[in-house]
């Protein structure tokens, strides 16, 4: 599919989406917009650094917690 023709059918979607839809695109878009800022080497190291001290301490979500999160979001 072109690209004009994608961008034809995602508007028709849009201009039929109810608010919940609307907040799921507005959310991929900006997370796609904050896709160029690319961080340092020095700061993605601090970042895992930080990750892994956290895993350390037992700051983490098992899969299972995971799980339990989704259903209660799902009830929501």
């Amino acid at each position: 599919m072109a690209t004009l023709d994608l961008r034809q059918s995602v508007l028709e979607y849009v201009k039929k989406a109810d608010h919940r839809f609307l907040r799921l695109v507005k959310a991929m878009a900006d997370s796609y917009a904050d896709d160029d800022e690319r961080i340092s080497l020095e700061q993605y190291n601090k970042e895992l650094d930080e990750s892994i001290a956290q895993i350390g301490k037992g700051e983490l979500y098992t899969h299972e917690d995971v799980g339990e999160h989704i259903k209660k979001w799902a009830k929501k």
